[in-house]
């Protein structure tokens, strides 16, 4: 896994020497899993590449720099964590709405030395509190790009980013949000395919920029979302 981690790192221009730190919090979720579902990979060298080096490839999308941001439905804790680790002075929010997973990620920071908030909420429940507080918002959620705006873009401050991670197949889905992105304060800023490093694989990141404030009456209670799409 280092030497994975290693060139993929120096393949994304970043520093090298974070590998061990990458491969450290790899080692605490694969014992997790042992006993909880957090990850359907278990072969090393493919967590190394389609978990840790996928989220890495963040970095060149986006700047973390000094900035809050928060992993929307960040499970397992990716791409949270690995942007943590390769960008300690990013202000990072963890967000799941599963207690055991958020509880994981406490204990695994806690190790890891990492400074994070881990928050056990609903997405929607949370805008409530937290309504436009963040300069980035990420999510490799699988939930279907119109309900992942409604999710995430009332995090987002004006002038603000969301980064929704996609497959390369995901250009009917970017379609169909067009109207939620409009409506919910958005616009698309880039639609940036990348290749994981080492891997062969290419994956999409859909870039939307925060230009004006979303509208008081969203997000809606997720039964709306998911029941009536915007």
């Amino acid at each position: 896994m280092l030497d994975i981690l290693r060139a993929g790192l120096a393949e994304l221009g970043q520093d090298a020497a974070k590998a061990e730190e990458l491969a450290a919090f790899a080692r605490l979720v694969l014992e997790r899993n042992r006993v909880m579902n957090l990850t359907a990979i278990t072969d090393e060298a493919d967590f190394a590449r389609l978990h840790l080096l996928d989220s890495a490839a963040l970095l060149n999308v986006a700047d973390f720099d000094g900035k809050r941001v928060i992993d929307v439905g960040t499970g397992a804790g990716f791409p949270g964590v690995p942007l943590k680790l390769l960008c300690p002075a990013a202000r990072m929010t963890l967000l799941d709405g599963t207690g055991k997973r958020v509880e994981f990620l406490r204990e695994a920071c806690q190790t890891l030395g990492v400074d994070a908030d881990c928050v056990h909420a609903r997405a929607e429940e949370f805008a409530a509190e937290r309504r436009e507080a963040f300069d980035v918002a990420v999510s490799r959620a699988v939930a279907a790009l119109p309900m992942l705006c409604e999710l995430c873009l009332p995090l987002v401050k004006v002038g603000g980013r969301f980064l929704a991670m996609k497959s390369v197949e995901s250009g009917a889905e970017l379609e169909r949000a067009m109207d939620a992105i409009e409506t919910l304060g958005g616009r698309l800023a880039d639609v940036a395919d990348y290749a994981i490093p080492t891997s062969g694989v290419t994956h999409r990141v859909i870039v939307i920029d925060k230009v004006s404030p979303t509208p008081r009456g969203y997000p809606r209670p997720f039964g709306q979302i998911k029941k009536k799409p915007l």
